[in-house]
């Protein structure tokens, strides 16, 4: 099966680059250097991951990310020369799976391309030993189908979301350090993207703690976070 990538970048030198490398992969590149253009290609041509410039002339790329992360569950990755602290925190708040800063090596694009993939594509099977469905409270976590639901009503997590939470739920009361998570969720070479962690437990918090009820996650400054035990 043909991944299908999306980049929506309008320096024709970093287009040329990128869909030349990726041919050779045997990737097939789409393009577009129009926000709107970009939202009519993700519905009709359904790509599986999308490589997102935020600096587009009339647009504005985060908002583009959040419209993206809105329509669907595509991953993302973010490629921008913007390299500050405040607008990696402020793309992975709108949906955004990976955050890369221009220039970049080739190599590493690909690296992080197929790092992502494996997170956002759903899973063959799980393993024989681990439960299909985990239940905390009125929550219950399908892993097999990839869903969850809380107090019966279906909440929507974005794969990496729930590759989170999944890693959580295998090792619920047991405390998983910053570093562990990256690894496990986003893959090697993520171990020192602390934000990364930071944004997705406040996100998974925002979509599966009800308002006054006890805290379904538990920060340990410094060390990590754990799901509350039974």
């Amino acid at each position: 099966m043909t991944t299908r990538v999306l980049v929506v970048e309008d320096d024709p030198n970093i287009v040329d680059l990128i869909r030349s490398n990726l041919a050779v992969r045997g990737f097939d590149t789409l393009v577009s250097a129009d926000g709107m253009r970009a939202l009519a290609l993700l519905d009709t041509e359904q790509p599986d991951i999308v490589l997102l410039d935020l600096m587009l002339p009339e647009a504005d790329g985060f908002e583009l990310c959040r419209m993206i992360r809105e329509r669907s569950s595509v991953a993302i990755i973010v490629v921008s020369a913007r390299g500050g602290e405040r607008d990696k925190v402020t793309a992975l708040n709108m949906g955004a799976d990976d955050y890369m800063t221009k220039p970049f090596g080739i190599e590493e694009l690909l690296a992080r391309i197929l790092a992502t993939l494996r997170r956002t594509r759903p899973a063959d099977s799980a393993p024989e030993t681990v439960p299909s469905v985990i239940t905390i409270s009125d929550l219950e976590i399908d892993l097999a189908a990839q869903q969850v639901r809380r107090g019966g009503v279906a909440v929507h997590l974005t794969p990496t979301e729930f590759a989170l939470l999944r890693e959580l739920a295998l090792n619920r009361g047991k405390l998983l350090s910053r570093a562990h998570l990256l690894r496990r969720v986003w893959g090697r070479g993520y171990e020192t993207e602390t934000e990364y962690v930071r944004v997705y437990i406040r996100r998974l918090r925002a979509k599966l703690e009800a308002a006054g009820a006890a805290p379904l996650i538990l920060t340990q400054p410094r060390a990590g976070y754990r799901l509350a035990g039974e």
